[in-house]
């Protein structure tokens, strides 16, 4: 999806934005509003519907779930693996870095 599509799907679909890049990222370019921040290392534990470390907000087959990374790469390539436990998973064109390019917000504060 692109930021903007992103963006909307939040506020009008009810869609989950998942943020899973490091802290030093998120401290370099500012954090999403409203985004939930999970590690790339623990994403696949935390969606898993079947695992014991889940999540319960998240791990969800019944809402949409964006994944956006620094660039593209990494959160496309998760969105396939949710996808292969039944979340409606889908990532960001060009992730954070297309998110500022196309003129939408992120906040500055220090992450924790």
């Amino acid at each position: 999806m692109t930021p903007a599509e992103t963006q909307s799907a939040a506020e009008q679909e009810d869609a989950l934005i998942i943020d899973i890049r490091p802290v030093e990222q998120r401290r370099e370019d500012g954090e999403l509003a409203g985004a939930h921040v999970v590690a790339r290392n623990v994403l696949e534990w935390r969606f898993d519907p079947r695992c014991p470390h889940r999540d319960l907000e998240l791990a969800r087959t019944d809402r949409r779930v964006i994944l956006i990374c620094n660039e593209g790469y990494q959160s496309s390539l998760a969105a396939a693996t949710l996808r292969s436990f039944g979340v409606d998973a889908t990532d960001v064109i060009g992730g954070v870095q297309e998110w500022i390019r196309s003129g939408l917000a992120t906040s500055r504060h220090q992450p924790d």
